[in-house]
This record gives structure tokens, sequence and C-alpha cells, in this order.
């Protein structure tokens, strides 16, 4: 009896790619395939859809977010989607927290400034941050991820306020001193944040996207950070990723991270994990995954 066939649309983990081998064959093309590993860069879309073929049974995204798939063709055609909640939400809510101490603390712009091989010397007013501690966090989204970011910030002294769907973001933004992003991407959810939404927040305010790239108009971002209306923000995701507003580049106030929320090796292999598991689910046992989305 041969194994069913399984494609992987990018590498993935050593430990990940022996785990699928073990189960199926993996082969190059989708149009071969039971069940595919898409990576959030693959749009599965209706062409994607009917080039893979009538045998393809599942899509195992291998991330939490599924903005890189057309659920509604996926259903259509009966294809399964599944995606890998709960394990990447402490690395992601810790990439958040990192994004706000470098931000707040000048931390990687105090490494550019020795980098360039400025001269300095220690002084009591070179230099000077701020701490999170006080702060009051705004939280946008209240699932998973936002709930751990909430937990962090409270641990170092930080005031966190989880507005879920229902919340007015309009009166909620203008008191917080530091926003952070962690809602999925939808159509709802693009440009969230645009430049009318910037100039309700304080001056003294800083902006946090973990959460994917298009939630924030980068154009207005750059423009209120250049403007002073913004005093800073921290950014992982990216409107156009992989591309960068040029804009925010030449900014100190900015911290910049290339997509980096769940990028520890432990993490993404319990990620990978996830997706054989979905696989064998539905190739191998015939039922629905723990972790289905359509």
């Amino acid at each position: 009896m041969t194994s069913p066939r399984v494609h992987i649309s990018d590498r993935v983990p050593a430990e990940v790619e022996e785990a699928i081998a073990a189960s199926f064959e993996i082969v190059p093309s989708v149009r071969d395939a039971g069940g595919v590993v898409t990576m959030l860069t693959v749009t599965v879309d209706d062409a994607y859809l009917e080039d893979a073929g009538p045998q393809l049974k599942i899509v195992a995204n291998y991330a939490v977010g599924v903005n890189n798939i057309d659920l509604e063709a996926a259903r259509r055609r009966g294809v399964i989607v599944s995606n890998t909640p709960d394990v990447l939400t402490r690395a992601t809510a810790e990439i958040a927290l990192t994004l706000m101490l470098s931000l707040l603390r000048r931390v990687t712009e105090g490494d550019r400034f020795v980098r360039r091989q400025e001269p300095w010397q220690f002084s009591l007013e070179f230099m000077l941050g701020e701490r999170l501690e006080g702060k009051t966090v705004l939280i946008i989204g209240s699932g998973r991820i936002g709930r751990e970011t909430a937990r962090l910030v409270e641990a170092f002294g930080a005031v966190p306020v989880l507005a879920g769907r229902d919340a007015d973001l309009d009166a909620l933004l203008g008191e917080a001193d530091i926003v952070s992003l962690h809602v999925p991407l939808t159509a709802g959810t693009s440009h969230l944040i645009d430049g009318r939404r910037l100039a309700l927040m304080k001056p003294s305010a800083v902006l946090i996207n973990t959460a994917r790239g298009p939630v924030v108009d980068e154009a207005a971002l750059a423009t209120a950070l250049r403007s002073g209306a913004l005093a800073g923000a921290g950014l992982d995701v990216y409107e156009h990723e992989p591309h960068v507003n040029m804009r925010l580049l030449g900014l100190e106030n900015v911290v910049l991270a290339p997509h980096l929320g769940s990028a520890t090796r432990d993490t993404r292999i319990a990620m990978g994990m996830l997706c054989v598991d979905a696989l064998k689910a539905v190739l191998l046992e015939g039922r629905t995954p723990t972790n289905v989305v359509v």
C-alpha cells in the first residue's frame, strides 16, 4: 500500500520533514498531493486549488494566521484547512515585549550609535529612555497572544487594557502609552490603524505590531513618526512584506525586526508537528483534525 502524498511549499525544520517522511511520500508538486504544508508566503486561492486538483484533501498552514488562504474557496471544494494555534503564543508575546523594551530603553538605537563608533562617555543625561512600569498598554486583540502579552507587561508593572472585538478603539487609543496589535488580518482589520486613528494617539505613545503588516497603514505611520505626532514604533511585520517602507528605515525611533514572532527552534518544530498531526488525521485516519479552521 502506497503512502499518501504530501507537498511542502518551503523548507521546514529537519525534525518536521523527518516526521512527515515517516508517514507520507513527499512530492515536489501540489498537483500530486493529497495534502500540502503551506507557509504564510503562499497564497492559497481559487487558482491554487484549481491547479492542485480534486485529490487535495487538506492544507496544513504553518502559521496561526490564515489570511493567506481563501477559506471560502477551500470550503467550496471540501478542502480542510488547519493552522498552528497555542504553541507560538508565548514566543510571539515575547517579541511584542522585546519590541516595547527595545524601543522604550533605546537599545537598538544605542546599538547603532556604538557601531557607528560615535564618541561617547557615560553621562547621567545620555540617551535616557523610559521604563515599562506604570505605562498603560492597550492590547488590541484579546486572543491567546494578546492575553499572554497582557500577562507579560503586567509582570513589568505596566497596566494592560485588553480590547476585544467590540471595544471602542477611538476612545481607548487616546489613553494608551503603548498600543500593541494582536488581531488576525481580515477585511475588517486591514488598516485598522490608519492616519485617523494614529492622530488619536498621544504624541508620546508608541505602536507595536506583531500581528500582520496590513493591519497598519505603513505610509501613515511613517508620516506620524517623522512629524512627531507619534513617539515611536516597533514592527515585526510589514504591509508589503518583505518590503519595508523606505521612510521608516532612517528613523531612530523605530525598531524593525524581520518577522521573528514565532522564530525559536522549539516553537517552529512544535508548529510543524501540529501540521503533521493534521495531515495524519485527514489522510491516514479519515477524521477532522483538532486544529481545523474550515
